[in-house]
C-alpha cells in the first residue's frame, strides 16, 4: 500500500498492512527548518504565503518520516475571515472586533474560502504537486465550539473557554446561534481544502473538555454535525479531536464523524470496545513521552497500536508535539508506531 491508501484505508477502518503515523502539530516548532524560516518571516506571514506553508508542511515527512503531511496554518484564520481582527505574537493569538450580542453575530460574515482565505487551499494545491498522488495531505479547522472560545474571550492565552462557558448559561439562546454562524461558515471552508486536494480533514475541538456532557451535546455536538453534513458529499474523511474529552467520547462518536481523535487520556482498548469497529480512532500517546527520549517514545507508540490491534488506528500523539521535543524522539515514535505489529481480522 502507498502512504495515501493506507491513511484512507485506516481513516474508514478497513484493513491495512500497517498503522499510518503522522503527528499532531508536526508541521513547525519543534523542527530546525521551521524555527529557521520564522527567524525571517512572522507566523502568520508562513500562514499566508503558499510557498512556505508548504515547506514547511512537508519538512515532517523528511525530518521525522510520518505518513502524512497536515498543511501548516491556523485555525484562527476563519475568525479573520469572518471579518474579526488577528494578530499573532509570541504572548499567543489575539483577536479584536467581535461583540457579544446579536449584532455582533450579524456581523459576522459567511465569506468565500477562495477569496478571503485563497493561501490555504492554494498552499494545499502545491503541497500536492510537491508531493505526489501517494502522499495524503490533511486540512482542517476549528470545531465551532472551539473557535466560538477564542471569539469570546479574544485571545488564546489562559483559560480561553472561559467566558464562552459563562455565555453558554448567560445567553444560550445567542451561543446557539453563533455556533450556527461559525459552523455554516467552516464547511465551505474546508470544502475548499478538500477540492484544493486534502485526503482528509480534521476538525480540532481544543475546549471540548471544558463542557459537561449536556452542555457538549446541546451545544457543541449539533454545530460540529452541521459542519460534517454540509460536506457529507464530498466523501473525504473527516477526523474530530478533543482535548481533555475522555467523558464526551460516546458523544463525539454520533457526530458523524469518520475518525474520533482522542488524548492520553482515553484508553483505546475501551474506546474500541464501547464504540465498535467501524468508527476509526486516531491517537493517543502523551506528547511528555517523547520528552523521555527514544526508548519512552517508542513504547507509547507501540502501546497505543497494541491498545487496538492497529485495526482502524492512525497513530498520533493525544495533544501537539511539544516545542522542547527532541527530533530523535519524534522520528523514533514515528519508527516504532510504523513497525508496530497489526492483527489480521478476528484476531485480539
Amino acid at each position: 500500500m502507498n502512504p495515501k491508501q493506507r491513511f484512507l484505508a485506516a481513516c474508514r477502518s478497513e484493513p491495512v498492512d500497517r498503522v499510518p503515523v503522522w503527528i499532531m502539530r508536526q508541521a513547525g516548532r519543534a523542527l530546525p527548518g521551521y524555527r529557521a524560516l520564522r527567524e525571517k518571516h512572522s507566523f502568520l506571514d508562513l500562514c499566508k504565503t503558499p510557498e512556505l506553508a508548504a515547506e514547511v508542511s512537508s519538512e515532517p515527512l523528511e525530518v521525522l518520516g510520518v505518513d502524512a503531511a497536515i498543511i501548516f496554518s491556523d485555525i484562527l484564520v476563519v475568525a479573520e475571515a469572518m471579518g474579526l481582527s488577528l494578530d499573532v505574537t509570541d504572548a499567543g493569538p489575539s483577536l479584536a472586533g467581535f461583540t457579544a450580542d446579536a449584532a455582533g453575530i450579524a456581523r459576522l460574515r459567511e465569506f468565500d474560502p477562495e477569496r478571503e482565505t485563497s493561501y490555504v487551499p492554494a498552499a494545499i494545491r502545491l503541497l500536492c504537486r510537491q508531493l505526489g498522488a501517494k502522499t495524503p495531505v490533511i486540512g482542517f479547522a476549528a470545531a465551532p465550539w472551539t473557535l466560538a472560545c477564542y471569539l469570546l474571550a479574544g485571545h488564546g492565552a489562559g483559560n480561553t473557554a472561559h467566558r464562552a462557558r459563562q455565555f453558554l448559561y448567560a445567553e444560550p439562546r445567542l451561543l446557539a446561534s453563533l455556533l450556527e454562524k461559525i459552523a455554516r461558515a467552516t464547511a465551505p471552508y474546508l470544502a475548499a481544502q478538500i477540492r484544493a486536494g486534502a485526503a482528509a480533514v480534521q476538525l480540532f475541538d481544543t475546549w471540548a473538555g471544558e463542557l459537561d456532557r449536556e452542555s457538549y451535546e446541546k451545544f457543541a455536538l449539533p454545530a460540529t454535525r452541521l459542519v460534517i453534513e454540509l460536506l457529507r458529499a464530498a466523501d473525504t474523511p473527516v477526523i474530530l479531536y478533543g482535548r481533555g474529552a475522555s467523558h464526551l467520547v460516546e458523544s463525539m462518536a454520533s457526530s458523524g464523524a469518520t475518525v474520533l481523535g482522542v488524548d492520553w487520556r482515553v484508553d483505546l482498548a475501551e474506546a474500541r470496545r464501547k464504540l465498535g469497529p467501524k468508527l476509526a480512532l486516531q491517537g493517543n500517546a502523551d506528547p511528555y513521552a517523547l520528552l523521555g527520549g527514544e526508548a519512552p517514545a517508542e513504547r507509547a507508540a507501540r502501546e497505543a497500536v497494541r491498545q487496538t490491534g492497529g485495526r482502524g488506528h492512525v497513530l498520533n500523539l493525544g495533544h501537539g508535539l511539544l516545542p522542547s521535543t527532541p527530533v530523535e524522539s519524534a522520528r523514533a515514535f514515528v519508527r516504532a508506531g510504523q513497525a508496530a505489529a497489526v492483527l489480521p481480522p478476528g484476531d485480539g
